[in-house]
């Protein structure tokens, strides 16, 4: 167990976490709400397009499917709600925005696939960026259709300098996403320091930008952070010791032969293990389910030719898309848990909305370009 946690990079993570809830504290998912309601909230539906583009924009900072769930959702379903929007409508749009922050970079998942692949974490985030983009501009085209038809309201439109003073009141926030992104990228400091620049970038904006950090909320931030990277760091050594358990009893080899037995041609094995992650990711939270299945998976990945970078971008995705579909998917019961209405009815409000994933799902697999543009450009 003590040698699955004691990797160097996984030290990012509670960097990251830390970093994050500093800046939630310092009231940035309002500011982010706001910046978008200036931006989106003059079209029709212009509430469900804020929820999917703050989540767009809140990625950098938060990076967990559920994390977002909660805290957009606990603002945002009951402003939909009152604005008029259907309660089963407005946790369905909270739940599929969710899937878009564990794919934008700076991203947690993509951390524990590097530490268990031995791949770039800056590859994998630029490999995440274009899937991720396109996953939230599905979403938001999604939104407005449904919005349309069903004639949601929207709001007047906002002034150029509302808008600038959104942009200007979040631009801290999102400058630090870009530091970390580059940083890694270029080469500056590794995903380690990045977390650990993150935390005194964060320290500073919170309390002499934003003015809303002070000693007794560091340290309550410091507390909750402990809890999550505590509790993700036991899972991390739980999950090496099953992983090794698994490779005692040959279990890896035995599921690689029975599909690479079943076909050898490439899309069918990826369409194998995308039903698979899929259906594990409906009930297994996002990071449990990597830490178990991906290295098993990416060696029947590599047995088709399968590149490693392109296949973690996959798995991801399979993943956190499980994270809403019926009849287990945890975001799916955290927002009807806010909204307070049937996991039913917000399954079939969300349907449209699972579909465009999956269309994402089928292009990033069939086309590794949309994968692998970026990590091969910043490459040459």
């Amino acid at each position: 167990m003590y040698s699955g946690i004691d990797v160097f990079i996984l030290l990012s993570i509670p960097g990251f976490i830390i970093a994050g809830n500093l800046m939630n504290q310092g009231g940035l998912t309002e500011k982010i709400i706001r910046f978008c309601n200036h931006l989106l909230g003059h079209i029709r539906g212009g509430l469900s397009l804020v929820n999917i583009g703050a989540s767009m924009l809140f990625a950098g900072i938060s990076g967990t499917a559920i994390s977002d769930t909660a805290s957009l959702g606990s603002i945002l379903i009951p402003a939909m709600k009152k604005e008029g929007y259907d309660s089963s409508f407005s946790c369905a749009v909270t739940a599929a925005s969710s899937t878009v922050g564990p794919i934008i970079p700076p991203s947690v998942p993509m951390i524990i696939a590097a530490t268990l692949s031995g791949l770039s974490v800056g590859k994998l985030f630029l490999a995440s960026a274009i899937p991720g983009i396109l996953l939230g501009l599905g979403l938001l085209l999604t939104a407005y259709f449904i919005s349309k038809r069903k004639k949601y309201p929207k709001h007047p439109k906002s002034s150029f300098k509302q808008v600038a003073r959104g942009f200007f009141d979040t631009f801290w926030s999102l400058l630090m996403t870009f530091i970390i992104l580059f940083g890694i990228i270029g080469g500056i400091f590794t995903p380690t320091e990045a977390s650990v620049v993150a935390i005194i970038y964060a320290l500073i904006i919170g309390r002499f930008v934003y003015k809303k950090l002070n000693f007794k909320n560091v340290q309550i931030v410091f507390l909750d952070s402990m809890k999550s990277s505590a509790s993700l760091m036991i899972l991390v050594g739980f999950a090496n010791l099953f992983g090794w358990i698994l490779i005692i009893e040959q279990i890896p080899q035995t599921i690689s032969s029975e599909i690479l037995g079943f076909t050898t041609n490439k899309y069918m094995v990826l369409l194998l293990i995308n039903l698979l992650l899929i259906a594990v990711g409906t009930f297994m939270e996002t990071i449990a389910a990597l830490l178990i299945l991906f290295p098993i998976l990416l060696k029947v990945a590599l047995a088709v030719d399968v590149d490693p970078i392109h296949f973690a971008v996959i798995a991801v995705l399979n993943l956190i898309i499980g994270l809403t579909t019926p009849p287990v998917g945890v975001c799916l019961f955290v927002a009807s848990s806010i909204g307070k209405v049937s996991i039913t009815s917000v399954s079939k409000a969300g349907f449209p909305f699972l579909m465009v994933s999956f269309i994402v799902l089928i292009l990033v697999t069939l086309f590794p370009s949309l994968s692998l543009a970026l990590p091969e450009l910043f490459a040459d």
